[in-house]
């Protein structure tokens, strides 16, 4: 249900609400939050909630210090795992400068841009996110180990499973959040899950996957584990992936869909650097089914972009390489962009791929253009992308890649 501000001060009453938290997050994706009593509630939505934002990585410094939080009525959610009587309930909420201009660094309002951009051109575009995660045993002093919580491989059950209740409790848990997983099940690392969206618009499915990280390692925190979302927690086992699945919703012209993903596979290696963030995302590109070339085809997992066997409004493009260490609002904001403009220009999108590029031989993988091997060289092809410059703020490419970019 998306509420107004009027229903949310309703809300609020009647259902003994005692903390609102307004949530956002720096330009990495991790998430913050303020939390505000009710009676501050109609300041929030008239005027903003300050914070300083010096303390965040990015904001800003001591002489520019004050932001402001407008939180959205319609993303209002309850946080499950607080008290029943006197409820805490969480807001996503735009970030402004004092004199109301929107703050460059909020890469949730990059992805708003975008959408609108998209809505411009008579294209919306749905995203459904797939991510995977370990689960580790904690010590006595409820620090976090590098045991996994079980040795089961891929899709095997309890009692060799022991996630499974942990995944139903997460998926329980999202549900009375409002947010609705269509799938779950063990991955093939050890301890490792991964639980799957259906698509949404761009904007819900970017909140869901924030959140979903949260709830998560809240409900592992619970069960006495720690949930890791890192890209490669065991130097020997599979990575965690980050897999994104784009559709353009109401499809009339088949032709569109292709463009879209030839936009996708020419700006894939200038958006690893925000796809896969962190120097641990390059141990995982191009092992355990984690892609290392740009290439696509219908259904194969080498690849870097795949088309699942689906029909209708369940086909989509699956991006294999992002990682959980991936911001969503600006994964999708990036993947959008590419997308309108195969569609703008009508990219023509190269023959598939129909191989393993895991087992292919070397003088076959030369054919490949290579996504970059490092976060130095993601950082340097996104430096030199007019493509990224045009649709990243430089002072996020800054923070990201350094200020010599």
């Amino acid at each position: 249900m998306k509420y107004t501000k009027e229903e949310v001060l309703q809300y609020a009453a009647e259902e003994d609400v005692k903390f609102i938290r307004l949530t956002f997050c720096d330009v990495f994706g991790k998430q913050k939050n303020i939390a505000i009593m009710p009676h501050e509630l109609p300041r929030a939505f008239s005027q903003g909630i300050s914070f300083d934002a010096s303390a965040i990585k990015g904001f800003g410094d001591e002489t520019e210090s004050d932001l402001l939080l407008h939180p959205e009525p319609e993303t209002l959610m309850p946080l499950p795992w607080r008290p029943e009587h006197g409820r805490v309930v969480q807001m996503f909420s735009a970030i402004a400068r004092p004199d109301g201009s929107p703050f460059s660094c909020d890469t949730r309002s990059l992805l708003k841009k975008a959408i609108e951009e998209a809505k411009e051109q008579g294209l919306s575009f749905t995203f459904g996110a797939e991510q995977e995660f370990y689960l580790f045993l904690q010590d006595e002093n409820g620090k976090p180990t590098r045991i996994p919580s079980d040795e089961a491989g891929y899709m095997d059950i309890a009692p060799e499973d022991r996630g499974e209740n942990i995944r139903r409790e997460i998926c329980l848990t999202l549900e009375q959040m409002g947010i609705y997983p269509e799938s779950s099940h063990h991955e093939e690392g050890p301890g490792q899950n991964e639980i799957d969206f259906r698509y949404a618009d761009a904007l819900s499915s970017a909140d869901h996957a924030l959140t979903f990280q949260r709830v998560v390692k809240t409900v592992a925190h619970r069960n006495g584990l720690f949930a890791d979302f890192s890209p490669k927690p065991l130097g020997d086992t599979p990575g965690n992936g980050f897999h994104i699945n784009m559709s353009l919703r109401d499809l009339k012209d088949p032709s569109l869909f292709s463009y879209m993903i030839a936009g996708l596979l020419k700006h894939a290696p200038a958006m690893t650097a925000f796809l896969n963030p962190t120097e641990a995302s390059y141990k995982r590109l191009g092992h355990d089914k984690a892609p290392a070339y740009v290439s696509w085809s219908p259904e194969n997992r080498s690849q870097l972009i795949r088309i699942p066997a689906a029909v209708g409004e369940y086909r989509r493009a699956e991006l294999r390489s992002p990682d959980p260490s991936a911001n969503p609002y600006l994964a999708y904001t990036l993947m959008i962009y590419a997308g309108l403009d195969g569609i703008r220009n009508r990219l023509t999108l190269p023959e598939p791929s129909n191989l393993n590029l895991f087992t292919a031989p070397k003088e076959v993988l030369e054919g490949f253009e290579k996504l970059p091997d490092s976060f130095e060289k993601a950082c340097r092809l996104a430096a030199e992308s007019s493509f990224i410059r045009s649709h990243v703020p430089s002072e996020i490419l800054s923070i990201y890649c350094g200020t010599d970019v």
